[in-house]
């Protein structure tokens, strides 16, 4: 495929210009494609330190998916759509996206594999097979799923330029005193534990706006819509301004008085629009049951 620089993005670095342009395209796995030529610039090879020029051309081309050793497995999916581009999937909780190390089964693109029948985009390499972006393992709800390349890229053009629509709601402690909310603060891997994400000025722009649905005395629920897609970006954000998710044991308290397993933050809407046809379109996931149960409970008064 071939991108044309915009005229303020002269004097990028041409690793950290695709990284924006391929937003869930890790930086290593960007450099590697550098490296081994597979991006060129007004023609040429180049290396990941060169400046893009102005309304440079550049030629990006992927390298056709190895074999992998993931095995497709039988595992049921929800499914809200589904054509020959895509499919909206509402992942339920618990299940990883994607395999990796001690997580080399049971994932996401395992069962993906099985009911597409090997038919998935390969832009994210062979460990993730159709993956456009992701939500955690614990977190519930809409995860977009790319079936070619050319949906992909599409797709992952959208994320980059914030286009796509996504709408989470979650419970978080203690009460937030004012009804809609912005958090703009850049996000990085935690410099004190590299398993972690954290607010750091010198990270990548993160924007998350919230509106309060109901408040419930020590916890309020809301709902968040993302201008950028950040790891972990809504846990961290609720957690930098002291009203972690509910749940969230690595950014809010180490105990919770309730039995959820993880945080209680669902990925309800997600809209953008359609590769092929232009058309806008977006679904809804419902909330996973021990989500409304928990809400009944509130409302109850327990």
């Amino acid at each position: 495929m071939k991108l044309i620089t915009e005229p303020d993005q002269a004097g990028i670095r041409l690793d950290v210009w695709l990284s924006r342009a391929f937003p869930d395209l890790s930086r290593s796995h960007l450099q590697k494609l550098i490296r081994d030529g597979y991006i060129r610039c007004s023609g040429v090879p180049c290396k990941a330190n060169y400046k893009v020029k102005e309304k440079e051309e550049i030629d990006i081309f992927f390298p056709e998916p190895v074999p992998t050793d993931i095995l497709p497995e039988d595992i049921p999916l929800d499914i809200l759509y589904e054509d020959d581009d895509l499919l909206v999937v509402n992942k339920p909780k618990g299940m990883v996206v994607h395999p990796a190390p001690g997580h080399m089964s049971g994932t996401l693109v395992n069962a993906l594999l099985a009911h597409c029948k090997g038919q998935l985009s390969g832009i994210n390499g062979v460990l993730r097979p159709g993956i456009v972006h992701r939500i955690d393992r614990d977190t519930t709800g809409s995860l977009l799923v790319c079936k070619n390349d050319k949906a992909h890229l599409a797709l992952a053009k959208q994320l980059e330029e914030h286009t796509i629509n996504r709408k989470y709601k979650a419970i978080v402690c203690g009460n937030i005193k004012e009804d809609n909310g912005t958090v703009r603060a850049a996000i990085a891997r935690s410099r004190s534990d590299r398993k972690k994400m954290a607010v750091d000025p010198d990270g990548r722009e993160a924007v998350t706006h919230y509106h309060v649905l109901e408040r419930f005395g020590r916890y309020t629920y809301i709902e968040c819509i993302l201008e950028t897609g950040r790891t972990h970006q809504i846990r961290v954000h609720m957690s930098s301004i002291r009203h972690p998710v509910l749940g969230d044991a690595v950014y809010g308290p180490s105990s919770c008085p309730f039995k959820l397993e993880g945080q209680t933050l669902h990925a309800e809407v997600i809209g953008f629009i359609h590769p092929s046809s232009g058309s806008y379109m977006e679904f809804s996931a419902p909330l996973p049951a021990y989500f409304e149960a928990l809400l009944k409970r509130f409302r109850a008064g327990h």
